[in-house]
């Protein structure tokens, strides 16, 4: 049973997180990132769950949000998506299980992001360049030659 100093404490501490995540939507990792220094680490763990259980944290929603964020303002390969969901501390497991069941899109998503890389730097690159440009960011090679198929038709 938790004293009413602990209990206060939790409150605190509760809402010092519920400000840091309303702010703007975060996973559980940049939550602990953000208070690494805290003294008491297991009470930040016991807060992290009870948000988890009322659905304030939840790295699965966290990741459809992001994706789908990233999707409208940028033009990202899918590995670059990864990187970008690994980099705000998401488990690999929940990554590839979202990435398993949205993989048509996603592949849609890459190619569309291809042609429209294809499209703004064709007048300053060569073809090859342009392959080469898009390897490096993570596109993969059918995507590439996709998006190239259908600009040069």
């Amino acid at each position: 049973m938790l004293t009413l100093e602990e209990l206060e404490e939790f409150d605190k501490l509760k809402t010092k997180v519920l400000k840091y995540i309303m702010y703007k939507k975060r996973t559980e990792q940049e939550i602990k990132r953000k208070f690494l220094n805290l003294d008491n680490q297991d009470m930040l763990d016991d807060v992290i769950e009870n948000l988890k259980e009322i659905g304030y944290i939840n790295d699965e929603s966290y990741i459809e949000r992001a994706v789908a964020e990233f999707m409208n303002l940028n033009n990202l390969s899918i590995k670059e998506l990864k990187y970008k969901l690994m980099s705000k501390g998401i488990k690999t497991n929940d990554m590839e299980n979202y990435f398993d069941s949205h993989i048509e899109e996603l592949e849609n998503y890459e190619i569309n992001s291809a042609k429209n890389i294809i499209l703004k730097k064709q007048n300053s690159m060569e073809e090859q360049q342009l392959i080469q440009y898009l390897l490096k960011k993570g596109y993969k090679m059918e995507s590439v030659k996709e998006a190239i198929n259908y600009i040069t038709q």
